[in-house]
């Protein structure tokens, strides 16, 4: 990958929207050299989808809570279990297997404290092997990267 892929790249991932003519214009290509590009990223899985970004907070998801989960067992069918019943909690936007003290970090966008306080106490506390749950909740996003490029 050259300059002149990462620089498609860093132009998708900020406007994933750009026709073929635009992006070619903002890295110095003609557009079927660029198009040829961009098929071979997307070929080699460089460039794995396009997305739509929607403002959490606009859409009254504003409360973000970061939850890092510890099962009482670390067995597959226990990590499979969690794992399947937090594909299915809306409010889960992002969940990681992690190493460490903790089994899974997860990110929640909830309306406000209200609502997190049903989805900890009604929802995440029921799901089996849950053993503790330690909550921290972010003051302000300090860098939103999508991906690294170098």
């Amino acid at each position: 990958m050259d300059e002149i892929d990462q620089r498609i790249l860093r132009e998708l991932m900020e406007n994933a929207r750009l026709s073929h003519q635009e992006l070619s214009d903002r890295v110095g290509l003609s557009p079927s050299p660029c198009a040829r590009r961009i098929k071979k990223l997307e070929a080699d899985g460089i460039l794995s989808g396009y997305y739509a970004r929607v403002d959490e907070a606009k859409m009254g998801f504003g409360f973000t809570v970061f939850i890092s989960v510890r099962l009482d067992k670390q067995i597959d069918s226990q990590l499979e279990q969690f794992e399947r019943s937090v594909r299915n909690l809306s409010e889960v936007v992002d969940c990681w297997l992690m190493t460490g003290s903790f089994d899974y970090l997860l990110r929640v966008a909830v309306s406000d404290l209200s609502e997190f306080e049903v989805f900890l106490t009604g929802r995440l506390t029921k799901i089996p092997g849950v053993a503790s749950i330690e909550s921290s909740i972010p003051i302000r996003r300090v860098k939103d990267q999508r991906s690294r490029l170098a």
